[in-house]
């Protein structure tokens, strides 16, 4: 189902339907209001204990998760091009764990999965304007911890956990309006990025350097998120939901930041591109397995 969303998207961009623009704004409604209502609405007054302890567990793991991304990311791009090192760095440390993983992963682990993605988004922000962002720019601590603590997203999980202890339940009406704005996040995220993938220049895409990063990015990580947390004897929701998001590939604001920064925004493109269609080989597979587990 996802798949052939992601194809509509393609489609319908390459009609002219989907303009640019449009995409821009969907975008914009999917992080800024579609996106925190489904994570709000995956916090049900039905959580147990034991699901709010194992929402500690993601919490570290996904820290430990980017925290080995981050030092990867140092070593195993020494010899490509300079210009196009700090892209590979980046979308490396910084996959599309929100914005198409969390769509994934609530379809393949359902709405307790959709809950313990969106506690693995919590340092997944953090390193996107720290250790991210430092890959192109200086910014300043005080700016990075604005932008970090006033993104929808966190506050979603924030707002959800209040939710969670207060001796009070929303109204009906609100609760139901919320899960359903909640539920369009599939159809438009992956409508999106159906669109970004209309407008790569096919002919372009055969570089090496692309299929060496997907295969890092694709494989290898969630391989060895797999090992470490099957050896440690993780639970297995907490395991399947980590390694289908280590498993994700380029974040779009990748490309978006390479143009903005002045760095190999094409490459940045084609990397987005490549790494986004395997996915659509890669997931299930790894999906098929840990379903099987």
């Amino acid at each position: 189902m996802i798949f052939i969303i992601i194809a509509i998207g393609f489609l319908i961009s390459k009609k002219g339907i989907l303009s640019d623009k449009a995409r821009a704004d969907i975008t914009d409604i999917v992080l800024y209001v579609v996106l925190p209502c489904d994570i709000f609405s995956s916090f049900s007054k039905g959580i147990s204990p034991d699901v709010l302890r194992q929402c500690g567990i993601v919490l570290v793991v996904s820290t430990g998760m980017h925290l080995m991304y981050t030092l990867l990311s140092k070593v195993l791009y020494v010899k490509i091009q300079p210009e196009r090192r700090e892209v590979a760095q980046y979308a490396t440390i910084i996959s599309n764990s929100g914005f198409m993983g969390l769509p994934v992963i609530e379809s393949v682990f359902g709405r307790t999965g959709l809950l313990y993605g969106s506690i693995v988004l919590i340092p997944l922000r953090v390193f996107m304007w720290t250790a991210g962002l430092s890959l192109f720019t200086r910014t300043a601590t005080r700016e990075k911890v604005k932008t970090v603590a006033t993104h929808p997203c966190i506050w979603a999980v924030i707002l959800g956990f209040v939710y969670l202890i207060v001796p009070f339940e929303l109204p009906g009406f609100l609760t139901a309006t919320i899960e359903t704005v909640g539920r369009c996040t599939t159809t438009l995220s992956m409508l999106v990025v159906g669109s970004l993938l209309s407008g790569v220049d096919l002919k372009s895409i055969a570089d090496k350097d692309c299929f060496y990063y997907s295969f890092f990015r694709l494989l290898v990580i969630p391989a060895a998120v797999f090992g470490v947390l099957y050896l440690l004897r993780t639970d297995p929701l907490v395991m399947g939901v980590s390694v289908l998001s280590s498993a994700m590939p380029a974040a779009t604001v990748t490309a978006m930041l390479a143009e903005k920064y002045g760095r190999d925004a094409a490459f940045a493109s084609k990397m987005l591109f490549v790494s986004t269609v395997l996915s659509l080989i890669t997931l299930p597979i790894i999906a098929g397995v840990l379903r099987g587990c």
